[in-house]
């Protein structure tokens, strides 16, 4: 919708539907056209206007053009004429969500498909798509974290970030979970970390990873985050048992070590005293399967507050959809009343 002029469309893709009425019109044309002929081929002219010499076809073309004018009305009135803007300030209230995600080369890894990075990033995807109240961050770890977005509400800012995630995007190899969630807490919530007085829980972390830390203390950082009125909601992607190849992401190839193929299992155990360790939070041990993390989410989130996120300046109109939709009622009206037979035969 375009805001700030006098006149604008609600949902501006249906005013192509206009184009059906003139559509109309020219089969309409053809049918009569079609009709006539069809006529010429059974009879002569004398026996054809004795047959049909009662029937107009002036009417016939007006009733036409009142049903292709009937239906372009439609499309405006499903396009949804808007007028009369009033500037107002509205007050939006939501959640704040930072996706942490690992994208570590063992995020790679081919037991989810296309893998575990992919994957996760369609979850995420689904999520977003679903909580448009809420602002949301991305942040990218591996050995090293990167904001990769801050808290936002503009979604294509957003999409833009996570498509390009990759394992390229942390400067640094390994996995370092604690680090990425004191970044998240410090860098993007912007919280004090001895700032003991904590809100109502109305952050998240959405942690995605395969959980193979390596000694960054993510236990003492997910309590810390809780402390601070930040829930860690932990989701283990990958095979937990034996655990799956890790490919290049040069050649596709196994990566080798010491003459063997490197393979990376899911850490459940460690990621669910993670998120044990915050006020609230949930490990999900997706592990091979997949998850409605959208739904999940919203379940998670059913009864919990919500927190001013600030106020933005938008443009209120008045809907005027009703006024070519009860024209093209009263077109369809008309043609229905208008008889194909000429006047006074």
């Amino acid at each position: 919708m375009t805001g700030g002029l006098p006149f604008a469309l609600g949902d501006p893709e249906w005013v192509h539907a206009v184009w059906a009425a003139p559509v109309l019109l020219l089969v309409f044309a053809w049918s009569i056209r079609a009709s006539r002929r069809a006529l010429e081929r059974f009879a002569d002219r004398g026996m054809l206007d004795a047959i049909a010499g009662s029937f107009s076809v002036r009417k016939r073309w007006i009733r036409g053009g009142l049903v292709s004018f009937a239906v372009g009305l439609l499309a405006i009135a499903i396009a949804r004429p808007l007028t009369d803007p009033v500037p107002v300030e509205v007050e939006q209230h939501g959640r704040d969500i930072v996706f942490v995600v690992d994208v570590s080369r063992s995020m790679l890894a081919r037991d989810l498909a296309p893998n575990r990075l992919e994957r996760s990033k369609l979850w995420i995807s689904d999520l977003v798509e679903d909580r448009p109240g809420d602002r949301v961050g991305l942040v990218a770890f591996a050995g090293a974290s990167v904001v990769a977005c801050p808290l936002t509400h503009d979604r294509t800012f957003f999409d833009l970030a996570l498509d390009e995630l990759t394992p390229r995007s942390a400067p640094i190899g390994g996995t370092f979970i604690g680090d990425a969630i004191r970044k998240t807490i410090s860098d993007v919530f912007e919280i004090d970390p001895d700032d003991t007085d904590a809100a109502r829980i109305t952050r998240d972390i959405i942690l995605i990873t395969d959980g193979e830390d390596q000694d960054s203390f993510p236990i003492e950082a997910a309590s810390a985050a809780g402390r601070v009125g930040v829930r860690v909601i932990a989701i283990g992607v990958g095979d937990s048992g034996a655990g799956s190849f890790v490919p290049d992401p040069e050649t596709g190839q196994p990566i080798t070590h010491d003459g063997r193929p490197v393979r990376s299992s899911m850490d459940a155990s460690g990621l669910a005293e993670i998120a044990g360790a915050s006020a609230g939070g949930v490990m999900l041990n997706v592990g091979t399967g997949t998850i409605r993390l959208d739904e999940v989410y919203r379940d998670l989130t059913a009864n919990e507050p919500t927190r001013a996120l600030g106020s933005v300046d938008t443009v209120r109109y008045t809907e005027r959809f009703w006024i070519p939709l009860l024209g093209a009622l009263a077109l369809l009206v008309v043609e229905a009343l208008v008889s194909d037979r000429r006047w006074g035969r």
